[in-house]
């Protein structure tokens, strides 16, 4: 049996086994290493939240048309069916602003609506979901707020879909970056915003329309996924967009930058040349104790309940800490009987649940994991 190298590993010992919830991500303070001109800035991996590079990134800040990824979110969460037509509510019509010029009476499926939202910034488009969904634009931005608080969002508030300016309606770079993180990986949703181009065909009132994406990055950085560009006088030149190379996607957020594309190409393309997802637990490791044995010598193998990834420069590996907090005498197959904390720079970044591979009756009397200091090992499946 082959074995991987031992590690010393600190366990502390549960007396009662509890399910800790969700945790929020972890603000890991950085550094930045490319200058930006934006008044505020995030660039975040999708997967793990972990803030790379951040300027100013809680600050409440207007962000004109980038409010329209947590509309399309909320849209795709809520409707029940996108190939519904719907008839555009008056209130729809004229809007100020950018516009897809929707007229009085016409009916149009609600993806396309989205198409409309995501792809050309259709004020009108976002008027016409709110509609469709809550009635009126009041209680869709209701829905917009829970959305966000629901994310971990402390620094943001909805007052409309299209987001014209409006002195409560305001977020936050890492609140952007968060709420895309979380739109992303919605299919329907990274399918809208990596559209270059989309064809509505004829309503009742019109001949077709064609959308073509106002993201300039999606032609011009290799990997591109989205997302949305806004502006208005007050908010001035906001962009979210994303990036995806191998398995590892990044999510920048710039407010109130003059040179937007630029700068976010930059700034991605640096996160990604130097950060790496690194596997730092492995689901199809089995690990296991050689003192949690019962009388008759059988180990206990243990298992994460998923992969986790980090992104790191390889200066950071060395501070990456892992932690097994377990409460077990006896154990059935597939039963939870402790986690796994990761810890970057002393900073809980992901608990992962353990579970039992195989059954234990009653581990020895002298090894119930009375001492602070066990030796662990990981060993490949098919080295059994």
């Amino acid at each position: 049996m082959k074995k991987t190298t031992l590690i010393n590993l600190n366990i502390a010992i549960l007396l009662l086994l509890i399910a800790i919830p969700v945790i929020f991500p972890c603000k890991i303070e950085t550094v930045y290493a490319v200058d930006t001109s934006a008044k505020a800035m995030c660039v975040m991996e999708k997967d793990s939240k972990r803030v790379i590079y951040s300027k100013n990134m809680d600050a409440s800040l207007p962000m004109a048309s980038t409010t329209k990824i947590v509309t399309a979110i909320t849209v795709i969460q809520n409707c029940k069916d996108l190939e519904e037509y719907v008839q555009i509510d008056d209130s729809a019509v004229g809007v100020e602003g950018s516009s897809i010029y929707l007229r009085k009476g016409e009916t149009m499926r609600v993806k396309d609506l989205l198409y409309g939202l995501m792809l050309r910034s259709g004020n009108d488009s976002a008027v016409a979901l709110a509609c469709y969904l809550s009635g009126n634009v009041t209680k869709f931005a209701q829905l917009m707020n829970e959305t966000a608080t629901k994310l971990g969002c402390k620094n943001s508030h909805f007052d409309n879909p299209h987001g014209l300016d409006s002195a409560t309606h305001y977020t936050s770079a890492y609140d952007l970056a968060l709420i895309t993180s979380y739109a992303l990986n919605n299919p329907i949703f990274a399918q809208i915003v990596s559209t270059k181009t989309h064809v509505v065909e004829a309503t009742n009132k019109t001949d077709k329309r064609y959308f073509t994406n106002k993201n300039k990055l999606l032609s011009t950085l290799n990997g591109c996924t989205g997302v949305k560009t806004g502006y208005t006088k007050k908010a001035g030149r906001c962009l979210v967009s994303s990036c995806k190379r191998e398995n590892t996607e990044y999510v920048c957020v710039v407010l109130n930058c003059g040179p937007m594309f630029e700068e976010s190409c930059e700034l991605l393309n640096y996160a990604l040349k130097n950060y790496k997802n690194i596997k730092i637990i492995d689901k199809n490791r089995e690990i296991y104790n050689e003192y949690l044995t019962n009388s008759n010598n059988n180990r206990l193998y243990l298992y994460a309940n998923q992969d986790f990834y980090y992104p790191l420069t390889d200066e950071e590996k060395s501070n990456v800490i892992i932690k097994y907090s377990i409460n077990v005498k006896q154990a059935n197959q597939g039963e939870q009987v402790g986690e796994i904390n990761i810890f970057f720079k002393n900073d809980l970044i992901k608990t992962l649940k353990l579970y039992t591979m195989n059954k234990i009756d009653k581990l020895i009397e002298s090894n119930e994991l009375n001492s602070s200091s066990i030796l662990w090992e990981e060993k490949l499946n098919e080295d059994k």
